[in-house]
């Protein structure tokens, strides 16, 4: 594999790998033996649900144009910040 990913490893990390690699692989085939088309896959143990609370304007604010003035730049009341993205 080190090789396909032209990394240069030593014996010794050689070594170290090829056991670290053998108990992935051990692990993955413990999971194999268990897991069978009828269990559903999961990717957490117990069912998680969103908990939502009111968004509230709390009182006192901070002022828009005090915080904007404050800012590297600003556009149209909001933060101009660099392109990232190739985007218009």
């Amino acid at each position: 594999m080190a090789a396909l990913a032209r990394i240069a490893l030593t014996e010794a990390e050689i070594d170290q790998f090829a056991s670290e690699l053998s108990v992935i692989s051990d692990a993955v085939a413990a999971v194999s033996e268990v897991a069978s088309p009828d269990v559903p896959a999961t990717s957490h143990p117990i069912p998680l649900a969103n908990v939502w609370r009111e968004d509230v304007v709390a009182s006192p604010s901070v002022d828009r144009e005090e915080v904007l003035a404050m800012a590297p730049e600003s556009e149209d009341g909001k933060f101009k910040v660099p392109q990232i993205l190739g985007e218009e």
